[in-house]
């Protein structure tokens, strides 16, 4: 099983610090499938976070944003390689079920979580959705 490092921080250059810690212990990140973006989901929508999300990609690393919204997909989507997101589940938790199903809500749900992709893959322009292929 393999493990995905992750890179912390709340400044690009606490970001750059993690990065480097992983090259002293002799990680090569840009030859890592996934490197994590941990703790971006509070700063996704500010300058910082953008600039975060641009200096790490900029090392050619193959970056997953944990917790990602719509506004941060839309300033930074393209320099990712994936992201993720419990909006859906929270969206779905507070309105009734899908028409048809029997469930108390859809928090838990596929089919709601797929329309709320589609939906949300729809809002962003073509070069903005690098994970459209990975779907």
């Amino acid at each position: 099983m393999r493990i995905a490092p992750v890179l912390q921080g709340r400044t690009v250059a606490d970001y750059e610090w993690c990065a480097e810690l992983y090259e002293r212990a002799g990680v090569d990140l840009t030859r890592e499938p996934t490197v994590g973006l941990g703790s971006v989901c509070r700063l996704q929508s500010t300058r910082e976070g953008a600039a975060i999300v641009t200096a790490m990609a900029a090392r050619g690393l193959n970056l997953h944003g944990f917790g990602f919204k719509t506004l941060g997909l839309e300033r930074v989507g393209h320099l990712l390689a994936s992201a993720d997101s419990a909006a859906w589940s929270y969206h779905a938790r507070r309105r009734p079920p899908l028409p048809g199903h029997t469930h108390k809500n859809c928090a838990n749900c596929l089919d709601y979580a797929l329309r709320w992709r589609t939906r949300v893959l729809a809002s962003l322009l073509p070069w903005q959705q690098p994970f459209l292929d990975a779907a």
